[in-house]
């Protein structure tokens, strides 16, 4: 069994991660950015797919990864792992569609509510402890489901024809033209000072430094990553100014913290 994943402030990340260490201790995740993982999970019979959900949908870079890699699905057992802030519909299922058509067997899907990774929008905020609440309960979710994986009884968030009907007219119809045009940004202000880290940690090398600023290529997945890693909060996406810096390290709460 192996993980693949994108995650952009650590939500998906963390998730797959936790979900491998109760099915299979021996379970890596690997990022799909890195330049080798189709051939390592090539290597594996069984799969966990794991992506944030926008608007309904899975990110532009998962489809395009799955399209690119169609060989590497063809009788693979996938289980569909989609992390969102709130309503997701069928996001497993967005996947899923793609692997069928690849030859992969999907297993099931699994939905996870996590702290929304959005930064720059203040409607979508909630308390540090909100989002430690939601943290817990997406464990707790991912322990349940961990014993019915391993006897062979999956998930089916997000599969089946209600659940596409649900994320479709619920938000993709309605933000999929809008989505298409994020992906030309992300927007840099004046606070910018041409560090490079942007750059480095996009996993679609979507930026290039050019004369000490930023300059996107057009195609922004929209994983938030470089807004919630830029020391200077200079990048927005759907925004115009950074409200909260979203990584999973601020929601996870330790053991004195918990006694305390």
């Amino acid at each position: 069994m192996i993980g693949l994943y994108l995650s952009g402030t650590g939500n998906t990340r963390y998730c797959v991660e936790y979900l491998l260490r109760l099915l299979d201790e021996t379970a890596e995740a690997v990022p799909i950015e890195e330049e080798n993982a189709a051939e390592r999970a090539a290597a594996h019979s069984s799969i966990v797919l794991a992506y944030p959900i926008q608007y309904s949908n899975a990110p532009l870079m998962v489809r395009a990864f799955i399209r690119e890699h169609a060989e590497l699905w063809r009788g693979k057992q996938v289980l569909c792992l989609a992390t969102m802030g709130a309503f997701s519909g069928d996001g497993a299922g967005c996947a899923a569609r793609i692997l069928k058509r690849c030859g992969a067997a999907v297993t099931g899907g699994l939905h996870l509510r996590m702290p929304d990774s959005v930064c720059d929008s203040r409607l979508l905020k909630k308390p540090l402890e909100e989002n430690r609440r939601i943290v817990k309960a997406a464990e707790k979710k991912m322990r349940e489901a961990a014993p019915r994986i391993l006897a062979g009884d999956f998930p089916r968030d997000g599969l089946g024809l209600s659940r596409r009907i649900a994320g479709l007219l619920g938000q993709r119809l309605w933000f999929y033209g809008k989505t298409a045009r994020y992906s030309d940004g992300p927007k840099f202000s004046g606070a910018c000072v041409g560090c490079g880290l942007c750059e480095r940690v996009c996993p679609m090398r979507n930026l290039s430094i050019q004369n000490g600023r930023p300059l996107p290529r057009g195609r922004c997945t929209m994983c938030y990553r470089c807004i919630s890693l830029c020391p200077r909060k200079a990048i927005t996406l759907l925004g115009k100014e950074v409200t909260e810096q979203c990584r999973i390290e601020s929601y996870l709460s330790n053991e004195k913290e918990d006694a305390e």
